[in-house]
Protein backbone atom coordinates (compact mmCIF):
# COMPACT_ATOMS: atom_id res chain seq x y z
CA UNK A 1 0.00 0.00 0.00
CA UNK A 2 1.28 3.43 -0.88
CA UNK A 3 2.31 5.70 1.40
CA UNK A 4 -0.31 8.75 2.46
CA UNK A 5 1.15 12.41 1.18
CA UNK A 6 0.25 15.05 3.45
CA UNK A 7 -2.50 16.08 1.38
CA UNK A 8 -3.94 12.77 1.33
CA UNK A 9 -3.73 12.79 4.67
CA UNK A 10 -6.02 16.14 5.53
CA UNK A 11 -8.23 14.77 2.71
CA UNK A 12 -8.66 11.70 5.16
CA UNK A 13 -9.21 13.91 8.10
CA UNK A 14 -11.90 15.81 6.20
CA UNK A 15 -13.47 12.34 5.06
CA UNK A 16 -13.76 11.04 8.81
CA UNK A 17 -15.77 14.43 9.11
CA UNK A 18 -18.33 13.38 6.79
CA UNK A 19 -21.25 11.90 7.61
CA UNK A 20 -21.79 7.52 7.21
CA UNK A 21 -23.60 7.96 4.18
CA UNK A 22 -21.41 11.12 2.38
CA UNK A 23 -18.41 8.69 3.29
CA UNK A 24 -20.19 5.80 1.89
CA UNK A 25 -20.88 7.39 -1.30
CA UNK A 26 -16.81 8.64 -1.08
CA UNK A 27 -15.75 5.50 -0.73
CA UNK A 28 -17.92 3.30 -3.64
CA UNK A 29 -17.08 6.91 -5.99
CA UNK A 30 -13.09 6.26 -5.38
CA UNK A 31 -13.02 2.01 -5.56
CA UNK A 32 -15.40 2.49 -8.88
CA UNK A 33 -12.41 4.69 -9.93
CA UNK A 34 -10.30 2.32 -9.51
CA UNK A 35 -11.44 -0.36 -12.01
CA UNK A 36 -11.06 -3.57 -11.75
CA UNK A 37 -7.36 -3.27 -9.86
CA UNK A 38 -9.44 -4.13 -6.36
CA UNK A 39 -11.68 -6.34 -7.95
CA UNK A 40 -8.78 -8.48 -9.30
CA UNK A 41 -6.49 -7.86 -6.04
CA UNK A 42 -9.40 -8.96 -3.69
CA UNK A 43 -10.52 -12.18 -6.48
CA UNK A 44 -7.15 -13.18 -6.61
CA UNK A 45 -6.45 -13.02 -2.64
CA UNK A 46 -9.58 -15.33 -2.21
CA UNK A 47 -8.38 -17.98 -4.89
CA UNK A 48 -5.34 -18.13 -2.60
CA UNK A 49 -7.39 -18.43 0.74
CA UNK A 50 -9.34 -20.77 -0.70
CA UNK A 51 -6.30 -23.08 -2.39
CA UNK A 52 -4.70 -22.66 1.60
CA UNK A 53 -7.78 -24.00 3.28
CA UNK A 54 -8.86 -26.71 1.03
CA UNK A 55 -4.95 -28.19 1.21
CA UNK A 56 -5.11 -28.01 4.80
CA UNK A 57 -8.69 -30.04 5.02
CA UNK A 58 -6.91 -32.50 2.56
CA UNK A 59 -3.63 -32.94 4.49
CA UNK A 60 -5.88 -33.17 7.79
CA UNK A 61 -4.39 -30.29 9.34
CA UNK A 62 -7.81 -28.40 9.24
CA UNK A 63 -10.60 -30.36 11.10
CA UNK A 64 -14.52 -29.76 10.14
CA UNK A 65 -16.61 -29.12 12.86
CA UNK A 66 -20.30 -30.24 12.21
CA UNK A 67 -23.17 -27.13 12.05
CA UNK A 68 -25.01 -28.58 14.85
CA UNK A 69 -22.22 -27.98 17.10
CA UNK A 70 -21.03 -24.48 15.46
CA UNK A 71 -24.42 -23.52 16.51
CA UNK A 72 -24.72 -24.78 19.50
CA UNK A 73 -21.88 -22.93 20.73
CA UNK A 74 -22.85 -19.86 18.86
CA UNK A 75 -26.43 -19.78 20.54
CA UNK A 76 -24.78 -20.44 24.18
CA UNK A 77 -22.40 -17.02 23.95
CA UNK A 78 -25.55 -15.10 23.35
CA UNK A 79 -27.15 -13.05 25.99
CA UNK A 80 -30.25 -14.95 27.48
CA UNK A 81 -33.67 -13.20 27.11
CA UNK A 82 -35.01 -12.82 30.49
Amino acid sequence: MAQMTPEVSRLLEKALALTVEEQEALAASLISNLGGKVEQAVLAAWEDEIKKRVSELDSGAAKTVRWTEVRQRNLAKLPRAH
